[in-house]
């Protein structure tokens, strides 16, 4: 790329002092130029169908629309678009949906400079960026049996706090299966029992609090 030919970058998240500061760092890089700025998922939809950036940094936690569900519409209507996740979360869940999803590097919002700039470049190139200690939390999660779509809302309502008779009356079936359900997390977690469940959710991004 060159100053004639820039890397085009959208940048997504809903905090304005973390746009302002990597637009400021990519405005350093004679290659690089940002075309739009998104303050939440929906906008960044929006803005990417207008701009069709080459690479776009991209927040998981915002309004409305997260990180995911942007990168999955987007990519069902632009399959070679280009993502990076740029997160303060490194659960191993988090990790393995964006990947997923189809981001293309992780990269937490304390790395460093040339970090996010290398990934730029990279992802651009068509390679991926997975720092050693992301690569390591989605290793851990790899050895960990998947949750069914029913077992995760189980999970989630334990982590909302809720008894065995509340979850079977949200989820309209019985205590007995409440519990059955309930096993198959903790063994499939690998703890012992509810409390340790929820705190083990919410650690590795499997659940978040609203």
């Amino acid at each position: 790329m060159s100053r004639d030919n820039p890397i085009r970058i959208l940048i997504a998240d809903d905090h304005l002092v973390v746009r302002m500061g990597l637009a400021a760092l990519i405005s350093t890089q004679p290659d690089m130029i940002v075309v739009a700025e998104a303050g939440g998922g929906k906008a960044a939809i929006d803005l990417f169908r207008e701009h069709r950036p080459d690479v776009t940094l991209m927040d998981l936690r915002m309004p409305e629309v997260n990180g995911i569900e942007a990168i999955t519409k987007i990519r069902s209507e632009f399959p070679d678009a280009r993502f990076i996740v740029l997160s303060s979360f490194d659960g191993d869940e988090d990790i393995h949906r964006a990947l997923q999803a189809g981001a293309r590097a992780y990269l937490l919002k304390n790395a460093l400079r040339d970090g996010v700039i290398d990934a730029i470049r990279a992802v651009h190139s068509g390679l991926r960026r997975i720092p050693e200690s992301v690569a390591n939390r989605l290793a851990e999660r790899m050895d960990r049996e998947e949750l069914t779509a029913r077992e995760l809302d189980v999970l989630k309502l334990i982590v909302g706090g809720k008894s065995n008779k509340q979850i079977a009356a949200q989820l309209k079936v019985t205590e007995g299966t409440v519990k059955i359900h309930i096993n198959n997390i903790l063994s499939k977690l690998g703890v012992s029992g509810r409390t340790q469940a929820a705190t083990f959710a919410l650690q590795r991004g499997i659940v978040h609090l609203e």
